[in-house]
């Protein structure tokens, strides 16, 4: 139950709520294609990740089968058949794992034993050089373990404060005009807020003014329209384009790892693509010079947008 929940709600996010049936059915196919695993944490989003993978890209378990070799695979299935969250009784399904893999490294046995040890001090005094004496050891414990996760926690807190009062729908969702929410900052001490209006778009600031009540005081504030954003942006389709490499999901771009005029080695990492908590590394397909390359970090791109270009 709470595998699917997970899913759905993962996958609504990532604009395939409306092929939530497909989804479904593709997480049977991706379970078979890992070996019919034990579906625990993280195992379970490994299935789910292939699942969402082979929805957006219009594939099913014989094409996966034929195509592995060529596929950018979510990180999480790379990592999977690296064997770095354990290797699965009677091992990884052949020759998948080769083709996932390349030639990338793989764990003999349990990949911890092969961990070097962590100064937990030193790393706790890293931690408070960078973002103060307020940090602790569940700050510390959350940065060992979820490096990337951890950073983008201290950004969104730095940007936005300290949501945790909120409530989970009004955190996750937008709230409907006219509806009004309680905060309970602290014991007998609480706020109000209540949606009143959403002005109209600025569309070249890409912003809208909000309009709410802040215990019965009128305020408003100016948010950024992210969904203004990304309708304005048109990007181009790799298919079509000579050379072209397209994003295999929707997401975010999340790092660069070439510039234009870079000779890259076929299987060479060029774009690192997240969404959701599902990373991407795109790799390049062939040897070749970097034509164009016409996204950067924070880019939100759809799956088919163009990402590199090779000749």
């Amino acid at each position: 139950g709470g595998q699917y929940t997970n899913l759905q709600f993962q996958s609504t996010s990532l604009g395939l709520a409306d092929q939530w049936s497909q989804v479904k059915k593709a997480y049977g196919a991706a379970n078979r294609l890992l070996g019919d695993i034990v579906k625990v944490t993280p195992s379970s989003k490994v299935v789910g990740d292939l699942a969402q993978f082979m929805v957006t890209n219009g594939l099913d378990e014989k094409a996966v089968h034929e195509q592995a070799a060529t596929l950018n695979f979510p990180s999480s299935v790379v990592e999977f058949f690296q064997g770095a969250i354990g290797i699965p009784h009677g091992g990884f399904p052949q020759p998948l794992q080769s083709q996932v893999v390349k030639e990338l490294p793989v764990f003999c046995g349990r990949p911890g034993e092969s961990l070097p040890p962590l100064d937990l001090e030193a790393a706790l005094a890293e931690l408070k050089g960078k973002y103060g004496n307020s940090i602790g050891e569940t700050d510390l414990m959350s940065s060992v373990m979820y490096p990337k996760v951890f950073e983008q926690y201290k950004k969104d807190t730095d940007l936005y404060g300290d949501v945790c009062k909120l409530p989970t729908r009004a955190f996750i969702e937008p709230m409907d005009l006219g509806e009004e929410i309680s905060v309970d900052l602290e014991p007998g001490k609480t706020l109000g807020i209540k949606l009143v209006a959403i002005g109209q778009l600025n569309a070249k600031a890409a912003t809208r003014e909000v309009f709410f009540e802040f215990n019965g005081m009128p305020r408003s504030v100016f948010i950024a329209d992210r969904t203004a954003n990304l309708n304005k942006m048109s990007r181009p389709k790799a298919e079509g384009t000579p050379g072209g490499i397209g994003a295999p999901m929707p997401g975010v771009v999340f790092e660069t790892k070439v510039k234009v005029g870079d000779t890259v080695e076929k299987g060479a990492p060029m774009v690192v693509l997240s969404a959701m908590k599902m990373e991407t590394v795109v790799a390049a397909p062939a040897a070749g010079k970097v034509a164009s390359l016409p996204v950067a970090a924070g880019d939100d791109v759809q799956a088919g947008d163009l990402l590199v270009s090779l000749h």
